[in-house]
């Protein structure tokens, strides 16, 4: 029962940074998932998997982990990395390629 404590990504649909401030603390499947014969829906004995808690800070996830005995795993966030732009670099003299339509 391993619970890993991380900050989620945005979703590859927005360009914004909604919900990814926050820490997420979720357990890792115990078992396999499995699809149900009859309908064909996807099922899981396993009911920590459906345990998703919200923290503002890492170290409250953590806190919440050691409090409770429960393993963790801690994934820090990649930074991404800004490129300084310009609109008016696309006029420069001295570009690579000269600019045409």
């Amino acid at each position: 029962m391993t619970a890993r404590i991380y900050r989620p990504a945005r979703t590859a649909m927005s360009s914004g940074e909604a919900k990814t401030k926050e820490w997420v603390l979720e357990f890792e499947p115990e078992a396999p998932r499995t699809i149900e014969p009859l309908m064909g829906y996807t099922a899981s004995t396993d009911m920590l998997s459906q345990v998703r808690l919200r923290f503002d800070t890492k170290e409250e996830a953590i806190a919440y982990a050691e409090r409770n005995d429960i393993p963790y795993l801690v994934f820090e966030p990649r930074e991404k990395k800004r490129r300084a732009i310009s609109y008016a670099d696309n006029f420069r003299r001295d570009r690579a390629q000269p600019w045409t339509h």
